[in-house]
């Protein structure tokens, strides 16, 4: 690209001048949106005098009208009824001019601006008498020319970006927040397009891509250099997407500005949020509710707490279902990140219009957290047995700005091919990387255009080998079985037992008045409790305190022939804290039935396990349960699916304990060296 590097450094060596009034990390805030505002002013510098006579001209006319035509005479999606331009802003009125000159352009350009918080930047740097010599610096064409006819959109869109990721390490929070590696980008499309790369060649060829966390446009960015650069110069993709921090939203909208697409594509606002419309216009939420697109592809933020937008998302799950985003399940409140990917399936096209690929960047959380029933697992449930999940692939450590966790890539699509129908691969390329020269903040390793290649082989070859697996879609699910064991229990009426049953709660309550008001009833009431208490504990007193029952049919025999010889009745909540008080679990004795005359289970003794889809619950019982637990059963009716996708596990290389003898011989050899030190010490 003709003095591609030379441009981008003139423009970075401008920050120079904001040392000392700017910190490091605030230096973007002022030289992305000057670059902008130059770049617009030169775009339109052929145009202008057209613009002014429209506005002239139509000046009577209604608004609508007045900027249809502005439009038309700029021949761009935005226009400047300014008279001012950079070079003729005064250097003694420089903060009045400027602030006019951009409050002539169109509506589009200015809410840019505001989101960038220009006006704040212009008195900032006013007051610091640095704004004239900023915007003089940029009027230098002999230092930077940016004009449409020395700079393409498509080659401002680079400069653009690399200003970004320059900027970007200048400040690892904002490098980590808002800034993807573009070799990991560039992985992600590689895995996006290549199913579909001969469609993608087709003359013509128009495809969107959206992005719902798409933060400075990176990614959006270097899907659309890909295709137009290296697979298709005469494709053309159309980018859509959503950003929560306005910085970064101005950014990824400016971005599309100078490369000639509509900015009206990426909307300001948390994607996660239902749209709510006042007015005919959206004030929040998914701002592009209904609209389905070709590719998605995001880098959510990991871990992430969703407790500000709980309600929205709640309300959305119980009361729309699978008519919404959320009917599959709720993660937990800690994570957002499964609800990023819920958000981009809903935009999925049908099959029948040519379905959708999504690639999203995952911590290892999604794959594995939640037992069988969460919210997580049905999620993982609804997404593996409707057949999108399509691949996984596991990047090393320290490839992210802000963090050094492993990550991964899920790829989920609703067009598998045939051969990939009802199968899922995971890749293992955590070992496939480079150290970098310069770390930069957790970054210390990246992966090279070898590796990116060999990944990308290794997806596209679908094959079983050391760093590709490939399952059936049911390997990754499991039947989360309750294992119930019989209650045993023996019961004695020794002083002991006698002594916990004064604690129950039921026996205590006997002699408490539910009586608010009257005295003399909540005297009489009490004391009528108590003469309960001493004739229940009359009766039990009677049993023979040194015999154990080892069956409680019997026991409860003897307990109530006792009561009904003394006259006493007591209600089936006492008799319940009577057997809970005296009993005891003993393994010797016989099985408790309940009134069905089924064995109840005991409570302490319940367990659960994890059953592989593939196989029969009762084989697995035979095999792993009974063989040690012969009276246990299991309770069918609390029986749960589950999924999980244990990575790890499936590319453990197992490594045997080094011989006994060579570590004899080390230990040898260490005590000989010492030895030989210490001769020398004290020699």
């Amino acid at each position: 690209m003709h003095n591609f590097s030379e441009k981008v450094n003139f423009i970075w060596s401008v920050a120079d001048l904001l040392r000392g009034d700017y910190k490091q990390s605030e230096y973007g805030r002022v030289i992305l949106p000057f670059t902008v505002l130059r770049r617009l002013d030169l775009v339109l510098e052929g145009t202008r005098k057209d613009v002014w006579a429209s506005v002239e001209k139509y000046k009577d006319k209604p608004d609508a009208l007045r900027h249809q035509m502005a439009l038309k005479a700029s021949g761009q999606s935005f226009y400047n009824t300014s008279k001012l331009t950079f070079e003729t802003l005064a250097h003694d009125q420089i903060a009045s001019d400027l602030g006019s000159y951009v409050k002539g352009f169109s509506q589009n350009v200015q809410d840019i601006l505001e989101y960038f918080r220009f006006e704040t930047q212009i008195e900032r740097l006013n007051k610091a008498n640095l704004l004239y010599i900023v915007v003089q610096e940029f009027c230098d064409k002999k230092k930077v020319d940016l004009s449409p006819t020395s700079v393409s959109n498509l080659e401002m869109g680079y400069i653009f970006e690399e200003l970004i990721r320059k900027f970007s390490e200048q400040s690892n929070e904002t490098a980590g927040e808002h800034f993807t590696p573009r070799e990991v980008i560039r992985l992600m499309v590689n895995l996006l397009f290549s199913e579909d790369t001969t469609g993608l060649r087709t003359k013509g060829t128009v495809r969107t891509i959206f992005d719902p966390a798409c933060g400075t446009g990176g990614m959006l960015s270097v899907a659309e250099e890909y295709l137009t650069k290296e697979l298709n110069p005469e494709a053309r993709l159309v980018s859509f997407g959503q950003e929560l921090n306005p910085e970064s939203y101005a950014i990824c909208e400016s971005d599309l500005l100078l490369k000639g697409q509509d900015p009206e594509n990426i909307q300001f606002g948390n994607s996660l949020v239902p749209s709510k419309i006042v007015n005919n216009e959206r004030v929040e939420g998914d701002g592009h509710a209904g609209k389905t697109f070709d590719y998605c592809l995001s880098n959510p933020p990991f871990g992430v707490s969703w407790k500000k937008i709980k309600k929205a998302v709640e309300k959305e799950h119980e009361e729309r279902g699978y008519d919404g985003r959320y009917g599959a399940g709720l993660p937990r409140i800690n994570d957002g990140s499964l609800l990023f990917l819920q958000h981009m399936i809903s935009k999925m096209k049908p099959v029948d219009q040519g379905g959708t690929r999504i690639a999203i960047v995952f911590n290892g959380s999604p794959l594995f957290t939640g037992a069988a029933g969460s919210g997580e697992s049905n999620i993982r449930k609804w997404i593996i047995e409707n057949d999108w999940l399509e691949a996984i692939i596991a990047l090393p450590d320290q490839m992210f700005y802000n963090t050094g966790i492993n990550t991964y890539i899920w790829v989920v699509t609703n067009r598998k091919t045939p051969l990939r129908k009802g199968k899922v691969q995971l890749i293992n390329a955590v070992d496939f990387f480079q150290k970098m020269r310069k770390s930069l903040g957790d970054k210390r390793k990246e992966l090279s255009e070898k590796h990116i290649e060999d990944i990308t082989e290794l997806y596209g070859d679908f094959e079983e080998g050391e760093f590709s697996k490939i399952f059936d879609n049911e390997d990754f699910g499991f039947s989360r079985i309750t294992v119930e064991r019989p209650l045993r229990l023996n019961f004695q009426a020794s002083e002991e037992r006698i002594a916990r049953l004064l604690e129950e709660k039921a026996y205590q309550n006997l002699a408490k008045s539910k009586k608010k008001k009257d005295e003399k009833a909540i005297q009489a009431e009490i004391a009528l409790g108590r003469s309960q208490q001493e004739a229940i504990l009359g009766v039990v007193q009677s049993l023979d305190p040194d015999t154990v029952y080892k069956d409680r049919e019997v026991f409860l025999k003897d307990l109530k022939a006792k009561a009904k010889g003394a006259g006493v009745k007591f209600p089936a909540s006492l008799q319940k804290s009577i057997l809970n008080a005296l009993s005891e679990r003993d393994e010797t004795a016989e099985v408790c039935l309940d009134k069905k005359n089924q064995p109840e289970p005991d409570t302490t003794l319940r367990d659960y396990e994890n059953v592989p889809l593939k196989e029969d619950i009762d084989a697995y019982m035979e095999r792993e349960v009974l063989p040690h637990v012969p009276d246990a059963w299991v309770d069918y009716e609390k029986t749960k699916v589950g999924y999980e996708i244990p990575f790890t596990r499936h590319f453990y290389l197992y490594t045997p304990p080094r011989p006994l003898e060579d570590i004899d011989a080390e230990i040898r050899q260490l005590e000989s060296e010492l030895q030989g030190m210490l001769a020398e010490v004290l020699g």
